[in-house]
This record gives structure tokens, C-alpha cells and sequence, in this order.
């Protein structure tokens, strides 16, 4: 089925071919892919949807403060869009969220970039996670009014960005402006730090993804270190293929495109 390109605030399609669904980390959009969409519509049909409860995205209408209920947001959304089994690209949460569909069947191939929820329960980490997205969150609000004026200075961009990318001085201005608005207006905000909190953000029954998944980790992921969070998925996806992304931090959409693209189109 032929679908109009569309690009607005909660998704951007565009391109012919197989489909292929790519997914942003929490409290991001779709414009996170932005540097890697052009490298993708010659190969794929590319759809990346603003995921439910973020800026711009459908509402999150779940009982449940859960992974598994951000999946049937997800499972959900995609039906609405016409989307049946797709090649499934996703980083941090929507990492998580690909890994999640793929349980369901819903992936002709997987490559998840950093994904969430992989971390033993015993680690500590998803309420160190709860803390640096609530950190994160005051930053933003805090120095949110100087914002557009400071940042025309590369430096401070990276600096900014030090968290969760390598090279955030190759974010323009504009598109940093509106991260930091994404993360200042995201209705799931409070549900996911409650289900950091509660241990209910963590991957279960990981054996039961049967599509060909590459888990791709950044070299440089502040955020989730590889060595804290990696070994989940590498143990229990079956015929997992693990590789590690030289050069980059946690979304390496900016820090490398081609290198991002580049792994969705190996899993063809």
C-alpha cells in the first residue's frame, strides 16, 4: 500500500519499500532522526512516529506504568498507522520498545541501539536512571530562558550534550532548541519515573524474540555504560548478534548518521 509522505510534529514517513519503524529514546520525538532519514527513504518506506505521552506524539492512555504497557501503546499506535510487520530500529527506550514489538511478532528484523531495560534488578541502575532524567529535567528548566543565546557556541553544545552524545556541537541550534522543549513537555514523564522506580521498566521473556536482532551498543554511552547494561541482551535474545559502535555516545544520531543508518541497512 502506497502511504502520502507525511512530516509533522508526530511523524515523519516518507520513501517506498519495505517499512521501516524507527523509534526515539524518553522524552526525545522523531526529530532525533533526523540526520539519518535521508540515508534511509532510497532502501525503506521509513516511518518514525513521535512515541505516545511525548511532545507532539498521541496520548499514553494506559492503566499501567509498565514496559509491557508502552508496548500495547506502541502495537497500538502502529495498527492506527497501518503498520503490520515492519524492520524495527530503536534507541534507549524506543531500543526497548523494538525489542518489546519484536516479542510480539511484529518485526521482520530488529536493531536496537542502546536499549533500556536490560539492567539486573540488583544493580541499582534504574533508580540512578530515575535521578539523571529528574536532573536532566531541572537543568532544562533552569537554564531553559538562556538557552537559544548560549548555544550558538559549539562548546557549550557539547558541553550540554556531554550526557548523551560525543559530539553535540554538530547540533544545530534550532534542533537543540527543541530537545530541550521535548524534554520540558513530556506528559509520560512522572509514569516512566515511577516505573523506574517501582522496577517495572525492565525487559522480561527476552528469549522469545525469534527475528534477526543485531543490539548495536555506543562505545561512549554515558548513559547506559555497555558494561551495565549490555549483558541481558547479549545472554538471553536468541542468536543475537552484539556489536559495538566506535566514536559515539548513547544517541549516535548526530555524533555518526551514516554509521547509525548504516546498521539498519545491514539488517535487511
Amino acid at each position: 500500500m502506497d502511504h502520502r509522505p507525511e512530516i509533522s510534529p508526530s511523524l515523519y514517513r516518507a520513501g517506498q519499500g519495505e517499512p521501516l519503524v524507527i523509534l526515539h529514546g524518553f522524552m526525545s520525538t522523531w526529530h532525533q532522526w533526523r540526520p539519518v532519514v535521508a540515508d534511509l527513504v532510497p532502501y525503506f518506506e521509513v516511518i518514525a512516529p513521535t512515541l505516545p505521552g511525548h511532545l507532539g506524539g498521541p496520548a499514553y492512555e494506559e492503566d499501567e506504568n509498565t514496559l509491557a504497557a508502552a508496548g500495547d501503546a506502541m502495537e497500538r499506535h502502529l495498527d492506527e498507522l497501518g503498520v503490520g510487520r515492519a524492520h524495527l530500529v530503536g534507541n534507549s527506550m524506543g531500543g526497548a520498545l523494538v525489542l518489546e514489538l519484536a516479542k510480539r511478532g511484529r518485526a521482520l528484523s530488529v536493531v536496537a541501539i542502546a536499549p533500556g531495560g536490560g539492567w539486573a534488578p540488583e544493580s541499582g541502575e534504574a533508580d540512578r536512571l530515575a535521578r539523571l532524567f529528574a536532573r536532566q529535567r531541572r537543568l532544562a528548566r533552569v537554564f531553559g530562558p538562556i538557552v537559544p543565546a548560549v548555544i550558538k557556541s559549539a562548546l557549550l553544545r557539547r558541553l550540554a550534550m556531554r550526557d548523551v552524545m560525543r559530539h553535540g556541537e554538530l547540533v544545530p541550534p534550532a534542533d537543540l532548541v527543541q530537545m530541550m522543549q521535548a524534554s520540558l513537555h513530556c506528559p509520560i514523564f512522572p509514569r516512566v519515573i515511577d516505573a523506574l522506580r517501582s522496577d517495572h521498566a525492565r525487559m522480561a521473556d527476552l528469549e522469545q524474540i525469534s527475528a534477526p536482532t543485531l543490539i548495536a551498543w555506543p562505545r561512549h554511552d554515558r548513559m547506559l555504560p555497555m558494561a551495565r547494561h549490555a549483558a541481558r541482551f547479549r545472554a538471553e535474545i536468541p542468536d543475537v548478534e552484539f556489536r559495538v559502535l566506535e566514536r559515539v555516545g548513547h544517541v549516535p544520531t548526530w555524533d555518526d548518521p551514516q554509521l547509525v543508518a548504516g546498521q539498519a541497512r545491514d539488517q535487511r
